[in-house]
């Protein structure tokens, strides 16, 4: 059956395993197509498929709940609920998200991309459906990608086992999340172990087919039903029953233990098989179907092993991040290697130099070296360079432990995970003043990844932490010194630079700020001031030229410190007739809000407009259009211009 004729999760119960095969290739070069000619994630995606047929193929969404965590390995799953026509436009404005979405697909249930969620999201399900207040029959929640690397992914793991949910979790073991996944609970191998399992001995063959001898037995309703009648029938045993069902079970987890990874999840109360071939159709259906029915007596977790990029040859040959995500790109040859430009080249450079100066320095990622920057400071200081998987919370607070014992940690995460970490930010490191710095990386509007990756809200929340410092530059020369100002600036508590996605403004040296000052590049005539943030200094500055043109000399301010300002720059607003305050970041509670209090509590009559980021949830789109349509650009700020003064 041919990809386009599969417009429903039904069409694909019909197909002969063969026909499935020939399917998954075509969808994986439908993937590749696509991801080519718009970009997005495609390593996670194309490791996925005979994964996302199986569960189509037992399940039946959405009568079935299937969750996926995290969302950007749900292509395949977007593909055969009827969306591939939509595959055209996708990330782009007005098109497919790269994401679940509610909006798009009944078959969709999570909107947002972050990470170790799923598991709350069914636990919280099965417990309305335990109420009566939904009706799904199955509740698949697919966890992986890295995603078990974060903490809420445990916490929702020990509610369900302990709550008896009956929820079906698939761990897409992946090795990775989108660096090689930091945890000891992915099969993972060392060379060595890799070299025993291509060429193994005897006893490990033995020892293999054991394995799943065993994970056949316990996949197998008929023996599980034994099983609980052995179990009653050694509690009913007078004086020693006790004693004989533990001492049973006891040898049961010592042949696991032998034959099978270590049974976490069954400390927890949630039942283990696995791990299961990710790419044999077969064996994986056979696991689901046999997951149903243990699924009557409580929570069961099906460990699957998948290849991340898979099919794909330039994917699967990409050591870093077998393609996660990529570029527009030729797909006969592949994308060019991943290389930081802009903003995160110029903080890749720095961060080294700040190491370099100061041996207390070292650098904290959450499963993103690559993306942030650090990969270069890693292979310069492998011993201060520390990767803790998808968990900012505990990266944060980690972050405190290390100040509190003398170094002086930089935190380098994309502004939206940020906001995973607030408490810890505020209670862990600013209430304790301990000296750590904030790398924020994809701050503002970041483009194709809509809503939940937009990082609009760092500056409004972050701003209002006591103690912190809040710095915004509008130059990779700036950053540059905004970073080795933040190092000695955080011995009195800690300190915050974000910056955009994309191409760096470059200056001159004279063109450069220092410390916590506001830099005034350009004076007026006293008729207005224009105080802009971060990447809308090069609007205001391109809105002041053109207001020049017609007769209208304004004044420009680089703000760079949003919290405190300096209060040399308000005072100075203060004396004009009328301001406008520009950013990147939420309008209400942000940094414009807090000049027009400072400049009204100087002058009262002096109007502020205040342009920003509205409090509402933006959809994909370029990073540029969306500026223009908010009145964000430099033709934006004229038009705000021009009515201001009337």
């Amino acid at each position: 059956m041919a990809l386009h004729e599969i417009r429903q999760p039904a069409d694909l119960r019909e197909l002969s395993y063969p026909e499935l095969a020939d399917l998954a290739g075509e969808i994986r070069d439908f993937i590749v197509q696509a991801v080519a000619e718009n970009a997005g994630h495609l390593g996670s995606n194309l490791g996925v498929v005979e994964l996302s047929l199986a569960l189509h193929r037992v399940f039946e969404s959405p009568t079935d709940a299937v969750l996926w965590d995290t969302g950007h390995q749900a292509y395949v799953h977007k593909i055969v609920t009827g969306r591939q026509a939509a595959f055209e436009r996708l990330r782009q404005a007005g098109g497919l998200s790269g994401y679940p979405n509610r909006e798009e697909s009944p078959h969709d249930f999570i909107e947002n991309s972050h990470a170790s969620t799923v598991l709350s999201y069914a636990y919280g399900l099965s417990a309305g459906r335990e109420l009566g207040t939904n009706h799904f029959r199955h509740i698949v929640g697919v966890i992986g990608d890295g995603s078990m690397t974060g903490g809420m992914a445990y916490e929702a793991l020990n509610n369900i086992g302990h709550s008896k949910q009956r929820v079906i979790i698939v761990l897409n073991d992946n090795g990775r999340s989108y660096a090689p996944t930091i945890s000891n609970l992915t099969a993972g191998v060392t060379p060595r172990e890799q070299a025993e399992m291509e060429h193994p001995s005897l006893p490990d063959r033995i020892t293999e087919k054991l394995s799943h001898a065993l994970t056949d037995i316990r996949l197998n309703p008929v023996y599980v039903r034994r099983q609980r009648r052995l179990e009653q029938f050694l509690r009913d045993l007078p004086y020693v029953g006790n004693q004989a069902e533990k001492g049973v079970e006891a040898m049961k987890a010592a042949v696991r233990e032998f034959l099978q990874p270590p049974s976490f999840f069954e400390a927890l109360g949630v039942r283990y098989v696995g791990p299961v071939d990710g790419h044999d159709m077969e064996a994986l259906e056979a696991t689901f179907r046999n997951a149903v029915e243990l699924s009557a007596e409580g929570p069961i977790v099906v460990h699957v092993l998948t290849q991340k990029g898979r099919g794909y040859s330039p994917a699967e040959d990409d050591d870093e991040k077998h393609l996660h995500d990529a570029p527009v790109f030729d797909p006969a040859v592949g994308p060019p290697p991943a290389v930081v430009t802009g903003y995160t080249q110029a903080f890749a450079e720095a961060v080294i130099k700040e190491a370099e100066l100061d041996s207390r320095v070292v650098a904290i990622t959450a499963a993103m070296p690559g993306p942030t920057g650090l990969l270069p400071f890693q292979a310069r200081f492998p011993d201060r360079f520390f990767d803790v998987g998808l968990a900012e919370q505990h990266a944060v607070t980690g972050a405190a432990g290390m100040a509190m014992g003398g170094l002086r940690p930089i935190v380098a995460v994309y502004s939206t995970f940020l906001n995973r970490a607030w408490d810890q930010v505020v209670y862990d490191v600013a209430l304790h003043r301990l000296p750590v710095v904030f790398c924020l990386d994809r701050a503002g509007i970041t483009g194709p990844d809509g809503a939940s990756h937009h990082g609009v809200y760092d500056m409004a929340l972050l701003s209002k932490v006591p103690g912190m410092r809040v710095l915004a530059p509008s130059s990779a020369e700036d950053l540059a010194v905004m970073l080795h100002d933040a190092v000695g600036l955080a011995d009195d508590g800690p300190v915050a630079l974000r910056w955009p996605r994309g191409a760096a403004n470059h200056v001159s040296e004279h063109e450069v700020g220092v410390g916590l000052q506001a830099r005034q590049a350009r004076k007026g005539d006293g008729s207005l001031a224009i105080l802009a943030v971060g990447r809308t200094f090069t609007e205001a500055q391109k809105a002041a030229a053109t207001l020049a043109e017609s007769g209208v000399e304004v004044t420009v301010w680089d703000v760079r410190c949003c919290a405190p300002l300096d209060p040399a720059m308000i005072a100075d607003a203060a004396a004009h007739a009328a301001v406008i305050t520009v950013e990147d970041g939420v309008r209400d509670g942000g940094i414009g809000m807090s000049i027009a209090d400072q400049v009204h509590a100087l002058r009262s009559d002096v109007p502020v407009q205040v342009l920003g980021i509205p409090s509402k949830f933006l959809p994909q789109g370029s990073a540029d259009t969306i500026h223009a349509q908010l009145g964000l650009d430099a033709d934006g700020i004229v038009t705000t211009a021009r009515t201001l003064l009337g």
